[in-house]
């Protein structure tokens, strides 16, 4: 099961938008939106509880086989404050939209464009919210491995005696809520690198890894 309690926090996110779409479809007494639009709405609130749903029941991945002599030494996992930064940017701009359509008379190009932004930078917040929660970075004597898995298992790892380059990055998200994101990278023509996002403390994590190389 996955961690952070995915299924909840996906159905306090599709609330807003089965509430919205029921009331259009089947309350709003003005009639000042078509009904039909109340479909989409509540579609994809039934799309985001459904992907909720599945990411917190999908199985987490068996940790990285050891070899021999190699040992775990850290685990991290992305925290979710940028995801959470986005989420509530965007509901934030979405409720602007339904302001706007039930209790102004401005034009619908005003609407429309606070509901376009609004739900590009909430959906982009969810999308980062189940990503880091299936995410996990380990740390071992030998290597650096990151594990993700959706609907597949999906393992990047590179070894420390390949390691050229260790760079601490900081997305204007992540400043914002005071993390950050470290790339290691090999060296060579097929360069190989891991890039751990949203990471709080990334200049301790960083030194870390260039401890062990």
């Amino acid at each position: 099961m996955s961690r952070g309690l995915p299924a909840v926090w996906s159905a306090v996110a599709a609330t807003p938008f089965l509430a919205g779409g029921g009331y259009v479809l089947a309350v709003d007494p003005s009639q000042s939106v078509p009904p039909v639009v109340g479909l989409p709405i509540a579609a994809f609130g039934l799309f985001i509880f459904a992907v909720g749903l599945y990411v917190h029941y999908v199985a987490a991945p068996d940790p990285p086989t050891m070899r021999e002599g190699e040992e775990v030494v850290d685990t991290r996992s992305p925290d979710q404050k940028a995801a959470a930064a986005k989420t509530t940017l965007g509901l934030l701009f979405l409720l602007v939209t339904g302001y706007l359509l039930f209790f102004t008379l401005v034009p619908y190009a005003y609407p429309m464009v606070t509901f376009v932004v609004g739900l590009f930078v909430f959906s982009k917040g969810l999308h980062t919210f189940w990503t880091n929660t299936l995410t996990t970075y380990y740390v071992t004597t030998q290597r650096l491995i990151k594990e993700y898995r959706f609907l597949s298992l999906v393992r990047h790892e590179v070894p420390f005696g390949k390691v050229r380059a260790v760079e601490e990055r900081k997305s204007a998200w992540e400043a914002l809520v005071g993390l950050g994101s470290v790339r290691v990278a090999s060296g060579g023509g097929a360069t190989l690198e891991i890039l751990i996002r949203n990471i709080s403390t990334p200049t301790a994590f960083a030194d870390e890894i260039r401890s062990l190389l």
